[in-house]
């Protein structure tokens, strides 16, 4: 009997089915991460090589800021994952009011994305395929030349402002730049998930990546439940009874405060310090697996062999996704991936 995959991943969503587990692993695709058609090519080879069993689509970390008046280097991303910065719109607490929701259907760096995402449905029919979206807290910081993650600060042009002169001078200021940039992943949201025929891309979800906006030291929870949590629950709301799957990216990543979010799958490293193991449940099915640096060239092969049999061992026949706990290095090593994949 021919397995339904797709069908797979909607019930272990749901914490259901007879499959323990999937398995799945993304990367970044330098050099193909500003073409419609490179970008899906390269999904999609991807998938088809490792036999990956869903789908996150892992397009380039720019193009959220890149919409709201962000430019970038195409063809400068140094040693790292994103193009150098150019420049950015937000470089005073006024200039917040720049910020106004944009049309996704009509901006060049979402129209890309959503033609990206219906190539790569096209040919993975399969599979269930999630696009990334980022918390509109993220995208803020993002126009603002600020760090999505504490303490490492983007490759190119260096921020004018700091963190608390941005979002606290003009409270006001800061809450309706939050709320166009929500209409605006709202739109986008809708837009991916629709049927093809109906103008959509037809995937099945979203990958909600909180980057570091609840790692320790960036934010205080009492921060983070004002800045953050209202549109984070707009944007999942949004999703409707299609798959959300939420990351909390880094070290003390406290994956307890999405306990009670609108989610079905949540994401944290169980491998660095301040987070729990994936045995432990926040009311979603977790994922997890190895450090994904352990998957790139010249790390060690015995400690990434160790982490996946740590991980599936800790879940003990219980749902959950495995991946590595973020984007895998541009350069991943193909024996490391093997492991992966037979797990």
């Amino acid at each position: 009997m021919t397995r339904d995959r797709r069908q797979e991943f909607h019930d272990l969503a749901k914490g259901e089915g007879t499959t323990p587990y999937l398995t799945s692993a993304w990367q970044h695709f330098i050099g193909a991460e500003y073409d419609v058609e490179l970008q899906a090519r390269a999904h999609i080879d991807f998938v088809r090589k490792w036999d990956w069993d869903y789908v996150k689509i892992n397009p380039r970390s720019a193009y959220y800021a890149e919409a709201f008046g962000a430019h970038f280097d195409p063809d400068d991303y140094g040693t790292g994952r994103s193009p150098r910065l150019l420049d950015y719109p937000v470089t005073r607490p006024e200039d917040l009011a720049k910020i106004t929701p944009v049309d996704p259907t009509a901006s060049k760096p979402f129209a890309d994305q959503i033609a990206s995402a219906r190539l790569i449905r096209e040919d993975l029919g399969d599979r269930a395929i999630l696009e990334t979206v980022f918390s509109p807290l993220t995208v803020l910081l993002f126009v603002a030349g600020l760090p999505r993650i504490n303490g490492k600060a983007l490759y190119g042009a260096a921020p004018v402002l700091d963190k608390d002169t941005l979002l606290f001078t003009d409270k006001e200021a800061t809450l309706k730049a939050l709320d166009a940039i929500t209409e605006t992943l709202i739109a986008y949201v809708k837009t991916v998930i629709a049927p093809v025929e109906q103008g959509g891309a037809g995937l099945d979800g979203i990958f909600y990546a909180e980057t570091g906006m609840a790692s320790r030291g960036y934010f205080t929870h009492e921060q983070f439940l004002e800045l953050a949590r209202p549109y984070d629950e707009r944007i999942l709301a949004a999703v409707g009874d299609h798959v959300r799957l939420l990351h909390t990216c880094r070290d003390h990543a406290n994956p307890d405060w999405f306990a009670d979010y609108p989610i079905d799958l949540l994401q944290w490293d169980p491998y660095v310090p301040g987070n729990p193991p994936i045995s432990d449940d926040f009311n979603a099915v977790p994922v997890g697996g190895p450090d994904a640096v352990l998957i790139g060239e010249g790390t060690d092969t015995d400690e990434l062999a160790k982490q996946i049999k740590e991980t599936v061992d800790f879940r003990k026949g219980k749902p959950f996704l495995l991946a590595p706990s973020c984007t895998i290095p541009p350069k991943p090593d193909d024996e490391h991936l093997r492991l992966l994949r037979e797990a």
